[in-house]
This record gives C-alpha cells, structure tokens and sequence, in this order.
C-alpha cells in the first residue's frame, strides 16, 4: 500500500496515540453535556441525547451547537476541556516515541479536539517533537464554516493545503467513517485498532475495503 514519493501521515490523536477512553472521554462528556443544560437550558437526558446526536451526526458536538443553536465554537472548546488532572491520566505506549522518530515523511496530528488541549496530550507523553506539525478543530475551516473529520472536502483542503496530492497521504485513525471519507479521496488508511473502547461492543473481525491496512501498534507502521 505505500503511496509513492515522500509520504505526509495524518495521524489521529484519541485513541489513535493514547488511551483517550480512560483519560478524557468521559470528563469531556459530562463538560458538554453540563454546558449544554447551562447554555440551552434543557434536561441532563436531554442534553446527553442532543451531545450524542450532533457527534454522530456531524462528527464533532461542536458543530451542531454552532450551527443550530449559535454557540461561540472557541467558548465551546475552552470551557468543556479545561479537564483537571487529565495529565494524571495520560497513558500510550513506551515504544510510540522512537517509532515515531524513525518513520520517513512529514508527520502531523489532525485531531477534531481543540488545540490546546491536543499540544497538553502531546507534551504530557512527550510526542510532541515528533510531528511537524498539530491541525486541530480550530484549523479545520473552509469559507468560514468548520469542516471537521469526516467532511471529504476538508480531507482535499488539508492536503493541499499541505502541499500534496491526497494519494500521498496516510490517515492513522482509530474511527472508521473517518478512514471510509479520507479513502475516499484517495488517501491511504490505516485503522489503529489498539484502544477499542469496551462501549463499542465486539471489534469488527473484517477489514472494510476502504482499510488499506490494520494495526494495533505503531511499529507495524514501518514495514507498511
């Protein structure tokens, strides 16, 4: 599956270089659904539908806050991610940082969390020397409008944007419909598959076709 000429990875942040369901998802969870309750005025149950609603709907609660009930984005993301003690909780693997350094090709995070939060992750494990560079939330913009994972078309701007066809880029993601819009565009997928959240149920024993390759560590990464 190697694309040619220098390869640009895009890797995924939660769940994908850390143990984002043990760490923050569930802090993070109960900071949005309480700032939906204080901001819309509506029931914790009614809250907790609407967050789960939007995320699933548009990928990022975020969005659906903006685009339906006019929440200031940058409020939204200093406010529910403020998680206090996450750096206690932060876990990955001893042997990411080395694999990491020997990878060939640009190497960035594209993660649907907002920056601060994200550049806290990677300096906690020590990653963050690793990338060249960290396109967050905050980063995934077109005409105004936030285009965040999965939208195809922000998958096209990122690559040019980065100066490079889509067929030269790898998306490392633990999320499928992320994987299924990136291939979509021509880029190359790789399902990390080594944080599977216990609420996911049982992991899918096929390999979807828009997966070009599935790996529960990162040194598989080197052979690919």
């Amino acid at each position: 599956m190697k694309p040619p000429g220098r390869r640009v990875w895009l890797f995924d942040l939660d769940n994908t270089l850390h143990d984002a369901s043990a760490a923050s998802f569930a802090p993070t969870n109960v900071a949005m659904t309480q700032y939906i309750v204080d901001h819309l005025g509506v029931s914790h149950e009614e809250a907790g539908s609407l967050r789960q609603h939007y995320w699933l709907h548009y990928g990022a609660t975020m969005l659906g806050l903006v685009r339906h009930h006019g929440v200031k984005a940058s409020h939204f993301l200093e406010t529910t991610h403020q998680l206090p003690g996450l750096e206690s909780r932060l876990r990955t693997s001893a042997h990411d940082r080395a694999v990491l350094r020997r990878l060939g090709g640009r190497k960035y995070i594209l993660t649907n969390a907002p920056r601060n939060y994200a550049l806290r992750v990677l300096n906690t494990l020590r990653l963050a020397d690793c990338f060249d560079g960290v396109i967050s939330v905050e980063d995934m913009r077109m005409f105004g409008h936030h285009r965040p994972k999965p939208d195809a078309r922000m998958f096209r701007h990122m690559a040019a944007r980065l100066k490079v066809p889509p067929h030269r880029c790898t998306l490392v993601e633990d999320t499928l419909e992320h994987q299924k819009s990136a291939r979509s565009v021509g880029m190359h997928t790789v399902w990390m598959q080594r944080y599977w959240p216990a609420e996911a149920g049982v992991r899918p024993s096929k390999r979807p076709a828009y997966v070009c390759a599935r790996i529960k560590s990162l040194q598989r990464l080197l052979a690919l």
